[in-house]
């Protein structure tokens, strides 16, 4: 998105489960080090990664070696989109476009990368915790993963005759 200052790209971890943002990053570069700095983020907030896979388009951040070098080390089996289909990356097509949509385009023009990033970091805490989603429900991601997990330690009801 253009600035006062130049360009600023984001770049977005989406945990396609429940929606939640689980890494992102705002730079003035596009170069590999946004996508790894938003999957380290993601790395910290799910450190469990055994057979996760790891969606994106063929953007050259997320085809860099270095950036597929971090995700063999972390065990994450990549998986690259094919050219001209966009049905590869509607989930996250869909989190951008609200992005923009409920932010960026709203509060056009941006000063610089340091606005951006603490909007961004405002949007991804309301998204995460309060924004209702429809495809979950209608629930925030938050409240989704919350009663997946709550429904994991529920003791399984015996079946029974009486």
């Amino acid at each position: 998105m253009a600035t006062w200052v130049g360009f600023v790209y984001v770049a977005f971890v989406i945990d396609v489960f429940s929606r939640m943002i689980v890494g992102w990053r705002v730079s003035r570069s596009r170069r590999s080090d946004l996508a790894l700095d938003a999957l380290e983020q993601a790395l910290w907030a799910r450190p469990e990664t055994r057979q996760l896979i790891h969606h994106s388009d063929r953007g050259v951040q997320y085809v860099s070696i270095s950036y597929t070098e971090r995700l063999a080390e972390a065990k994450i089996e990549p998986s690259v989109g094919r050219v001209g289909n966009s049905y590869d990356n509607a989930l996250a097509e869909t989190i951008i476009g609200l992005y923009k949509t409920e932010l960026i385009y709203k509060d056009d023009p941006w000063r610089g990368v340091e606005q951006v990033e603490i909007k961004t970091l405002d949007w991804v805490d309301w998204f995460n915790n309060r924004r209702l989603f429809e495809p979950i429900g209608n629930i925030p991601p938050v409240e989704y993963e919350a009663l997946y997990y709550q429904q994991q330690e529920a003791p399984a009801m015996a079946a029974g005759l009486n």
